[in-house]
């Protein structure tokens, strides 16, 4: 019997963690007489505990009538946890930087604000996610942070003592630095300051085994962009612009400085391309700001990078965002954010040193 409810607890998963109950230390003693089994929560006062105990109620009920004792792990148990899900690595341990992690790691980033970088991130995010990837989202623009909202997450993470559980919202994981300020406080933070808040995004936060981490970098060439180029040497840069000159021109220093720390180009979006009306395109901010920037990064590295989407504005899209729910399935937009989404979804694992050689369909 005790096989059957292990078996059957097994279902249940744990959902910050994503893994089963079972495999997590999370079952303790398990007694058919009485008819008893004991689940060890985290932490005192995990968010989680109510699903959790409903799910292993709702497990053992084709079993019998079982009493379910929720309790916590102690120190040694919750040691052993962190030790496993850190596969035996110390904390402050940066796991994307070992030669044997497959993450693809993709910087969206421009030169300015108000490019609709953190709306394609998001987007760019659920999108590979519903294509069964495991997908990450670090919010790396920590004055002006965006992610939360863009996602619809409004929780706080889970802390297991020093190791923090991102929350996750269409099955990515996220972090930003608006989940740990109250009612949109404004961050004034200077260089040092900075750079530890992205080193902890990365050392602290249990990240699981991603395909996809998407960094929402801030606007410009500053200190978070270099850090993140330091501490994330294998990533790669999608350079997001609009079609006028006074975007594009910036747009192009934001490439440029990703070539200075390492990381490769993917290509180019230029998003708010036209407005379609009446089955009409209004070029409302003019034409050719994207292929500009391609042409010029291509200059600059000495590689093709290529124009890769045109993403018209778009109402839907819009006013998705501002409710938290991004999808790629759009009247306007989708047709574009869908070949996007396809032609990050086949980027080769470990093409660090190499040359990109990716076709757009």
């Amino acid at each position: 019997m005790t096989e059957r409810i292990l078996k059957a607890l097994s279902e249940v998963i744990d959902p910050e963690l994503r893994q089963p109950i079972t495999e997590l230390g999370m079952v303790g003693t398990v007694s058919e007489d009485p008819a008893e089994v004991q689940i060890k929560l985290t932490i005192v006062g995990c968010p989680a505990s109510q699903k959790i105990e409903r799910e292993v109620r709702e497990a053992l009920a084709p079993l019998g009538d079982y009493e379910v004792e929720m309790t916590v792990m102690t120190n040694d148990e919750r040691n052993e946890l962190k030790s496993k899900l850190r596969s035996g690595k110390p904390m402050k341990h940066n796991p994307f930087i070992e030669e044997s992690n497959t993450t693809r790691i993709i910087f969206v980033g421009s030169g300015k604000g108000g490019v609709g970088k953190s709306t394609l991130t998001a987007n760019l995010a659920v999108g590979l996610a519903t294509k069964g990837l495991k997908v990450g989202v670090l919010d790396a623009d920590i004055f002006g942070y965006s992610i939360p909202g863009q996602l619809g997450i409004d929780e706080k993470p889970t802390k297991v003592d020093e190791l923090i559980l991102p929350p996750i919202a269409y099955d990515v994981r996220v972090i930003s630095i608006g989940m740990f300020v109250e009612k949109n406080q404004p961050v004034g933070w200077r260089g040092p300051m900075l750079h530890r808040a992205i080193e902890q995004f990365l050392t602290d936060v249990y990240w699981g085994d991603l395909d996809f981490l998407l960094v929402d970098l801030p606007p410009g060439t500053g200190d978070v962009a270099i850090s993140l180029g330091q501490l994330l040497p294998k990533a790669f840069s999608l350079v997001v612009t609009t079609p006028q000159p006074a975007a594009s021109d910036v747009a192009e220093r934001s490439g440029a400085i990703g070539l200075q720390t390492g990381q490769k180009i993917l290509g180019v979006v230029e998003n708010m391309s036209y407005l379609e009306l009446n089955g009409e395109k209004n070029f409302i901010f003019g034409k050719g700001g994207g292929q500009a920037v391609a042409d010029r990064l291509t200059e600059v590295s000495g590689q093709e990078v290529r124009l890769l989407a045109q993403i018209p504005m778009d109402e839907q899209l819009r006013e998705n965002s501002d409710k938290g729910q991004p999808s790629a399935d759009l009247a306007q937009s989708g047709p574009e954010l869908t070949k996007l989404v396809e032609f990050l979804s086949k980027i080769p694992i470990g093409l660090d040193g190499k040359k990109l050689k990716l076709n757009l369909g």
